[in-house]
């Protein structure tokens, strides 16, 4: 089953608080109306003056200390900056700290202002600002989206498919020309944005007979969405909008609506049947889960005859499933609730396609079942300890397997019998072949009735690419290739693959790129290391143009594929996680460790960086090696694990004990506090750092970076940066405009430079 949806219950990618009491210190926060003092532990002095371009005027805000005492197991934590949790996000005294810390960031950065809007024309000049996405073929159009230069936003747009097109191929070319078929603008999402700070579609979906579309809104960045539904052709609104839901969204036919909402921890927890012109307080419920730690996945069969909701935990995950030719039906079991058994669930003719993983099978296997008969099964793909499965993808008379061996991703091409005649093993598929030595592979939608498989393809110095293959024939055609403006040259940069060795002997995978005719490998190149190293999400190496502002100035860009991860398979994710999580922060050391060693840096010359729970490793080891790297940046960091995780009135906590542990059993309580970041900060030297957060955020509340960030301003021993920068018009994903985001990666890769004195040189 191909998924369309990035979940909502993936976790912190790409959620967490704090407690009460009542003992104010000595050191004081002024409030709203006042700029904070100095902190008179420190020297009179900014950290920042020490750098060249550094005149700060504004001294570092001093969070207020309020003693919170949190006791368990005869353990004792005190929490001095609970305080700043604001479920709210309305007290006046957050807020007013809050803009305090992005004032004190801007005033640290404003010398090297000019650097960052150089960046920024830099980056934004490798854009091509008006493009077209590669159009793809749904029904009797062509469908795609468009972005206009100066525009932050896509139109979505489609075009009938000529006549002589109605056979495809993958040398089929969507006609432009004034005897084309006329582009008709479907939804320009610039005209919606215009009304609102942050702007996000979470779901764009067409109905079955092409007359209609839906999609869900998000206008917070809080991944709270409202559905719309409207006239394609008129863009005439229909009934009226479906409101405080998840971006999980599927047609159930022509007049109908399947969708999912969450409960008070943004849990999706209830699947929904809507029907067209009806109120939403008449919605049809199809299934609650009330376990906690579950949560609800929608998807739909390629063949489009089914609908499928899921109920996952990180271990488990069971199915339902909707005819939509009767959906008056409801939903009916597909497969059980077993723990430790995880299955993903397709269709194509009387049978139904599972791909299953268990202890036993932990790469998982692909069986399948008769539409009449869910309860036997035949394998199709044998489970193989050196080959994971990530996904199937279903066409009339294929099986695409999507899979990963020794680290590296790869596609497993299968013909399938005739709809009608038995299954049986499927023997010698056929793999796609690649260029690059480390890459990224990515299924897309396609058109089940062909025999055309669309997958995308990039690598650290091949910019995102679209790729029609034609399983009968083994031919890729390339059907667009990112343009990237300025000159880029992807001759002039090498990638390869490092392997760092890990404490317990395990090799850990790292992928590099650089320019080869500026690098010295002599320890002298600047290096930005990024890791991830959680929920089994694989962090393959991809292209991003705004990159080549640092690999253009001599850089290094390496990505560790640290365990925690799924890179090298599922045992590659269960050894680092629960009682195994902190293998990811010390592979993370290996590999900074094994770079400096084979003189692709040193430790003067080595930045890191890392999102989310990607955050909470930057913090992890931060804590554990400081004396490792240079300068660091933690976005959106979930660093206060072990507070977190005894809330579960916090989103996440309760579906992702299975993650990180349940800190109310005493073993998990104390292990995770040995690595929590806000529980393990202390005095001594730390170096330059940069954190980040969203106040909108649902996955990482913004006060945990907060915490995180007056912790360390008061126990750092040294006179590094620090610098806290809070989006207030945000989420976990940052600002929504497509140059807003360019502009932040102009600001990451300033304070890089500046950290690393290489500013003058620009």
């Amino acid at each position: 089953m191909l998924h369309q949806n990035l979940r909502l219950n993936i976790g912190r990618f790409f959620c967490i608080p704090l407690t009460v009491s009542v003992l104010l210190s000595s050191t004081l926060y002024l409030p709203s109306t006042a700029l904070s003092h100095y902190n008179h532990r420190r020297p009179m002095t900014s950290p920042a003056q020490s750098l060249s371009q550094s005149h700060s005027p504004l001294p570092p805000p001093v969070a207020k200390k309020v003693e919170h005492v949190m006791e368990l197991f005869n353990d004792t934590r005190i929490d001095n900056y609970y305080w700043l949790r604001d479920d709210s996000r309305s007290d006046p005294d957050v807020l007013s700290y809050l803009r305090q810390e992005n004032a004190y960031t801007d005033s640290v950065m404003s010398g090297t202002k000019e650097i960052e809007d150089k960046l920024f024309a830099e980056i934004r000049g490798r854009i091509k600002e008006e493009d077209v996405s590669a159009p793809l073929r749904k029904g009797p159009y062509y469908y795609y989206t468009k972005n206009l230069e100066g525009k932050e936003y896509v139109q979505h747009c489609r075009r009938l498919i000529s006549d002589n097109q109605k056979v495809p191929s993958v040398n089929d070319t969507m006609p432009t020309g004034p005897d084309a078929p006329p582009e008709h603008v479907i939804l320009d999402e610039n005209i919606k944005a215009q009304q609102h700070g942050y702007y996000s579609i979470g779901t764009f979906k067409v109905s079955p007979n092409s007359k209609l579309v839906a999609y869900a809104e998000d206008t917070k960045g809080d991944e709270i969405y409202t559905v719309y539904v409207m006239d394609v052709e008129t863009q005439a609104p229909v009934g009226e909008p479906i409101v405080g839901v998840t971006s999980y969204l599927q047609w159930a036919g022509d007049n109908a609506l399947v969708y999912i909402t969450m409960d008070s921890i943004l849990r999706p927890y209830k699947a929904w049947l809507h029907v067209l012109g009806t109120e939403q307080s008449k919605d049809t419920l199809l299934y609650e889960e009330k376990d906690d730690t579950f949560s609800l996945d929608l998807d739909a069969s390629e063949s489009k005859k089914y609908l499928f909701v899921a109920s996952e935990s990180k271990n488990t995950r069971f199915n339902f499933y909707l005819d939509v030719s009767k959906p008056e039906e409801g939903l009916k079991v597909l497969t059980q609730r077993v723990d430790g058994i995880d299955t993903t669930v397709s269709h194509r003719g009387d049978h139904f396609f599972i791909k299953r993983r268990s202890d036993q099978f932990f790469n998982s296997e692909v069986v399948a079942c008769a539409v009449n008969n869910t309860s036997s099964t035949t394998v199709l793909i044998p489970h193989r300890e050196s080959v994971k499965i990530q996904e199937i993808q279903l066409f009339s008379d294929h099986l695409v397997a999507y899979e990963r061996e020794n680290g590296l991703p790869k596609i497993t091409v299968y013909h399938l019998p005739s709809i009608g005649e038995p299954l049986r093993s499927l023997e010698s598929g056929q793999v796609v072949s690649f260029i690059d030595p480390v890459y990224s592979v990515d299924s897309s939608e396609s058109e089940f009735s062909s025999s055309i498989l669309r997958f995308s393809y990039s690598s650290l110095k091949t910019p995102p690419s679209v790729y029609d293959y034609d399983m009968k024939a083994g031919i890729s055609v390339l059907k667009k290739i990112d343009s990237v403006l300025g000159g880029f040259d992807a001759t002039k940069y090498v990638t390869e693959r490092q392997w760092a060795r890990a404490l317990d002997g395990t090799l850990i995978p790292m992928s590099l790129v650089y320019r080869k005719d500026l690098v010295k490998l002599d320890g002298s190149d600047p290096l930005l290391l990024y890791g991830y190293g959680s929920y089994e999400i694989c962090i393959d190496p991809s292209f991003k143009s705004s990159r080549l502002s640092l690999l253009d100035r001599g850089f290094i860009y390496v990505i560790a594929h640290i365990r925690g991860g799924g890179e090298m398979g599922r045992q590659w994710y269960e050894n680092g996680k629960l009682l195994k999580k902190k293998n990811t922060f010390t592979d993370f050391i290996a590999c900074a460790e094994h770079l400096i060693e084979k003189k692709f840096c040193s430790k003067e010359r080595l930045c890191i960086n890392g999102r989310s729970a990607g955050g909470l490793l930057i913090g992890g080891v931060l804590n554990m090696r400081p004396d490792l790297f240079k300068s660091a940046v933690a976005g959106v960091p979930f660093v206060d694990v072990v507070t977190t995780m005894l809330d579960p009135t916090i989103p996440l906590t309760t579906s992702e004990w299975e993650e990180w542990g349940d800190p109310r059993k005493e073993e998990f309580y104390f292990y995770m506090k040995s690595y929590s970041p806000v529980d393990n900060v202390k005095a001594q030297n730390y170096p330059h750092i940069l954190v980040t957060a969203g106040l909108n955020d649902p996955r990482v509340l913004y006060s945990e970076p907060a915490k995180f960030v007056a912790k360390l301003r008061d126990l750092k021993t040294d006179d590094n940066i620090l610098l806290f920068k809070c989006e207030l018009g945000a989420g976990h994903f940052s600002k929504s405009g497509r140059f807003e985001k360019l502009q932040e990666d102009a600001f990451t890769y300033t304070f890089f430079l500046k950290t690393l004195n290489l500013t003058d040189h620009l």
